[in-house]
């Protein structure tokens, strides 16, 4: 018996339409419904207050066209990909178009003030946006993205899941992580390989981790990359000095049993 396999069958360009490009991992959401629910997952700031929003990679504009005429959002766009240009340029002359890529712009010169970040996002690059987004905390208290379901899922884990890891603990420091809905394949094109989800961060009002940063970051690196280990075992290249303040059986821990407030203790208990 033929089974019928309407999850892969591709579906057609129309004309004029941009071609997806595989080298910028580019799957274009094809669902009205859904973008619009994306748009509405963006949180007000308030009665009358216009707010910024950066959207990475709009591809054909089909999240732009819901915020472009919004008179309470300031819209911008970047887009790497030069025939979406020309393609956002033709069909939403207003539209304001930073063309270049996201990993390289400086965020503080994109607007005089903080601003949220929106987009489906490319899975190619969807984690090193956000450790983008981490460290520029201050001036992003909001994304809505869309990203690979199980990536989406490693983000929001909390600790003590299998799946929870440095994005993880770095982005629970300064947001607030809810998954909010899962994707199909079959509404994207061309359709992906896995289903996507989307998911929101909102700021949680902190303005900096309780012990030095960088410190922060290369112990949750450290613990998260020989993840099988103890956090001390994990550690040891790093010859660190520690303080008597911290609890030994922190360090006994592995590194996906430890929240961001156990991993800041950690880093601020080492003596130099």
């Amino acid at each position: 018996m033929k089974h019928s396999n309407r999850y892969s069958k591709p579906q057609r360009k129309r004309a004029g339409d941009v071609t997806a490009k595989k080298s910028l991992g580019q799957h274009f959401l094809t669902d009205e419904s859904i973008a619009r629910r994306i748009v509405d997952s963006l949180t007000t700031c308030g009665e009358q207050e216009v707010r910024n929003v950066l959207e990475i990679g709009p591809g054909m504009g089909i999240l732009s066209k819901y915020m472009v005429n919004d008179k309470l959002i300031n819209l911008k766009c970047v887009e790497i990909d030069s025939e979406s240009v020309a393609y956002l340029h033709n069909h939403y002359p207003t539209l304001q178009l930073v063309e270049g890529d996201f990993l390289k712009l400086d965020l503080t010169k994109i607007f005089d003030a903080p601003f949220a970040i929106i987009g489906n996002f490319p899975y190619n690059i969807s984690s090193q946006i956000l450790f983008k987004v981490y460290d520029n905390h201050n001036v992003v208290p909001e994304l809505v993205g869309m990203f690979q379901k199980e990536v989406a899922e490693r983000i929001v884990s909390p600790p003590g899941n299998k799946s929870y890891g440095i994005l993880s603990v770095l982005l629970s420091a300064y947001y607030d992580m809810e998954y909010l809905f899962t994707v199909p394949e079959t509404v994207f094109n061309p359709p992906p390989k896995v289903k996507s989800a989307v998911i929101r961060l909102r700021r949680n009002g902190r303005t900096t981790v309780d012990c030095d940063e960088d410190l922060f970051k290369k112990i949750v690196k450290a613990g998260f990359n020989q993840r099988r280990k103890t956090l001390r075992n994990a550690l040891k290249a790093m010859d660190l000095n520690y303080d008597p303040n911290i609890p030994d059986a922190l360090l006994d821990k592995r590194a996906e049993q430890l929240s961001h407030t156990q991993f800041e203790h950690i880093a601020k208990h080492i003596r130099s």
